[in-house]
Parts: structure tokens; sequence; C-alpha cells
């Protein structure tokens, strides 16, 4: 009689972990479609940082990545004006963060280097 049981309970786990697996919705391709009414931000990260500094990226306020070495954000930001933010960390006497304000156009792709200038980083637009 618990023999039975167990392979019951064993057919039944199986069973619902098929099912759960079946009712998977998000697709690749339509995890990458971007939202409607939104643009592209790229910030490349340049590599003469340094490998124990980060560069953090914020956007709006709100801390959207951290970059390391070879890293880039790639993100959809709504149409619109976007304040962002780049500040070192951990934080280098002398600098002060960077501020860049960009307008969002639905379709757009605007691309930018994150780049040391003298003592600051400066965001310079990517061709």
């Amino acid at each position: 009689m618990k023999k039975c049981c167990l392979y019951t309970s064993i057919v039944g786990l199986v069973c619902a972990c098929l099912i759960l697996i079946g009712c998977e919705t998000t697709q690749p391709a339509a995890a990458s479609a971007p939202p409607p009414n939104s643009g592209t931000l790229v910030i490349d990260r340049v590599a003469n940082f340094g490998t124990d500094i980060v560069l953090v990226l914020s956007i709006d306020g709100k801390d959207v990545a951290t970059l390391t070495e070879g890293q880039q954000y790639r993100g959809y930001l709504p149409a619109g004006q976007h304040l962002l933010v780049a500040r070192i960390n951990p934080f280098q006497a002398g600098t002060s963060p960077t501020r860049k304000t960009i307008t969002i156009q639905a379709g757009q792709t605007y691309s930018y280097t994150a780049s040391w200038s003298g003592q600051n980083v400066r965001f310079v637009k990517n061709p």
C-alpha cells in the first residue's frame, strides 16, 4: 500500500512539473521587443577607468547599472526627458557626479560612452 502511494506521488509531481513547464509564456523574442513609445539607451564604460573603479549609472534618480571594465548598459526609456547621472565608486577625491539631460524619442537609439575628462566623467555621444 505504501509503495503504491509513493509511485502515485512521484507521478503526480512529474505531471505538475510538466504542466508548469508547459505554461511558460515568456519567449525570448517577446522579451527583447521594446515597450511602446520608448527609445533605447546604450552606455559604454571606457576601459581606462581602472580595474578597481566602477561606474554607477542612475536614470531619473534610480540606480540602473554598476559597470565594471568592459561592461555596457542597454535599456529602454519612455519617450521624454530623462536625467542621466554617472558617479565613480569608490569615491575619488576631486570628482563629482556627472549629469546629462537627454530627450528620448520613440523608436530612436541613443548611444554614449562614459569616459574621463580631467578628473571627471563625461558622456560622449557615439556616432
